[in-house]
């Protein structure tokens, strides 16, 4: 194996909300470009659109590619349900779970499988000394505890305050083996799971090779690696740009990538597979810290109530776009319309005045004599749309009087801001939508002084207590305040997502199901001639 030393990058921003996503998020399906014989062990390409500096499976970027090397307790179908992977069988409540293991399950080095093993990884990646910023972004949002029973292959859970997802997050956390845990710097580069690949070929740069195990039997609902089509190599190809996917999808370059702009238009009627991830686009937040003019909620209701929604989407889209219901993605789980009654209406701009904000000679909104002035950020790395996104905010703002600075920058710039710097007002971003409500709460609840994810210092009573009361119901059957905790956010203005999109993931000569957030699950792959 070739090997070049990569870095571990710590940069806490909607980017691991995002890697998150694509471990838990939403539900896809069966999709096939073909129905010609299948391929005998043959090689699947998938482009990926960044390089992953490092594979080590709590890590920012490793969680993504994890499923091709290491397995979870259990998993997620594509109609969403919760299904067998490690874990035959489990049980949980507002507090505990308990995951049974299958019998026979090795690692990639030939080891059994134990219940305690299993332990060693969670406890590993729970442990905040370990700054595993892919795992803390996957794990539950309160303290657990974790206990083996080898002989009953029992894995036990335990929350030190309810929580509604046990299930969907630790459960769904990918399991390291003993041997990666003896020198967990070496995971960067090499893979030590369950999982029915392994590793075998490694650059920096890309491409990144993994070759199927034999013997490989505990999926996904029991799912193996041995049918008939299944790839003996998957080969990860490092391509930036979307176009440059297209066209080697369309050679045959590739054969699975994900395309989220125009260059979609082009991939029709050429008899690809098709299959369409639900996103959230221009998720919008507003810098509340104290001194910064948008830590008044009247204004920042004021300001949403100005913003035609409808245009915004359309922009975002760039066509024809719907204004996002909620600000988790269609398909994530309690998922409904919480945008319709809530998002602040024209009624609010009444407020300003009692509030003390003024039209002065210039026509420049003004309070205590200070105009109101705002820096909009955005950035393409985000999405293409975006800018333009905010450029339209800007118009509309300024028309009102605001003088606005509207600033495009590099992704990274953009994220010193929202976690470093702290200047800036309003922040355009965009976010697969993670599938679990409850992932959203540290962007909107964990003490802003703690320097963790609410870096718009959201302070909200009403989210908090409904959130509290969601966590003591088990799974969906908390949606109703789930919901009730997203409307509260949405009426104080804490937050604004701009529209419901799509990315599609595109296949050629291939057969394969998605997973939650688009990812492609590994034992579903089939290579047709």
């Amino acid at each position: 194996m070739r090997r070049r030393p990569v870095s571990s990058p710590k940069a806490r921003s909607l980017v691991a909300s995002a890697a998150v996503s694509a471990l838990l998020a939403g539900c896809g399906g069966d999709v096939s470009s073909t129905r010609t014989p299948v391929a005998r062990d043959g090689t699947v390409t998938i482009a990926s659109a960044s390089e992953t500096p490092s594979f080590h499976p709590y890590s920012q970027f490793g969680l993504s590619l994890a499923p091709y090397a290491y397995d979870s307790l259990v998993s997620v179908a594509p109609d969403g349900r919760v299904v067998s992977a490690l874990a035959e069988r489990w049980e949980a409540g507002a507090t505990s779970a308990r995951f049974t293991l299958r019998e026979g399950v090795t690692c990639s080095d030939g080891t059994a499988l134990t219940a305690s093993a299993v332990v060693r990884s969670l406890r590993y990646a729970g442990d905040p000394r370990n700054r595993l910023v892919g795992a803390r972004t996957a794990l539950p949002g309160v303290p657990f505890t974790v206990s083996a029973d080898n002989a009953a292959r029992e894995v036990s859970v335990r929350t030190a305050s309810p929580y509604s997802f046990i299930v969907r997050t630790i459960g769904l956390l990918p399991i390291v083996c003993p041997a990666g845990l003896k020198d967990p710097a070496a995971l960067d580069r090499t893979t030590a799971g369950t999982g029915p690949y392994v590793l075998s070929d490694y650059t920096s740069g890309g491409p990144y090779v993994f070759t199927r195990r034999e013997g490989y039997a505990w999926g996904p609902q029991g799912a193996g690696n041995a049918a008939p089509g299944q790839p003996e190599r998957i080969v990860v190809k490092v391509v930036p740009q979307e176009a440059t996917a297209a066209n080697l999808l369309l050679t045959g370059g590739v054969n699975i990538a994900m395309v989220t702009g125009p260059d979609r238009e082009r991939l029709d009627g050429h008899g690809l597979a098709a299959a369409q991830v639900p996103t959230v686009v221009g998720l919008t937040f507003f810098n509340e810290r104290s001194g910064r003019p948008l830590n008044d909620p009247v204004l920042r209701r004021a300001l949403v109530s100005t913003l035609d929604r409808k245009g915004l989407a359309n922009v975002a889209i760039g066509g024809d776009g719907t204004p996002a219901r909620h600000l988790t993605a269609r398909d994530s789980l309690c998922h409904a319309d919480v945008a319709t009654g809530n998002v602040p209406s024209s009624g609010a701009l009444r407020e300003l005045g009692a509030a003390g904000w003024t039209k002065n000679g210039r026509g420049q909104l003004v309070k205590g004599g200070r105009p109101l002035r705002l820096r909009v950020l955005s950035s393409g790395d985000f999405g293409s749309t975006l800018p333009s996104v905010a450029e339209l905010m800007a118009v509309t703002w300024r028309a009102l009087g605001v003088d606005v600075d509207l600033v495009s920058e590099s992704g990274n710039a953009v994220v010193h801001a929202m976690y470093g710097s702290g200047d800036f007002d309003v922040v355009v971003g965009s976010s697969p939508g993670p599938q679990l409500p409850a992932q959203l709460v540290p962007y909107f609840s964990s003490p802003p002084s703690s320097g963790e994810l609410n870096f718009a210092h959201v302070t909200n009573p009403a989210y908090d207590r409904l959130v509290a009361r969601a966590l003591r119901s088990p799974d969906a059957t908390g949606c109703a305040d789930w919901n009730r905790a997203a409307a509260a956010l949405l009426r104080s203005a804490d937050v604004l997502p701009v529209a419901d999109g799509t990315s599609t993931v595109y296949g050629h000569r291939t057969t394969f199901s998605l997973a939650p957030g688009g990812r492609i699950v590994p034992t579903s792959m089939r290579l047709h001639q």
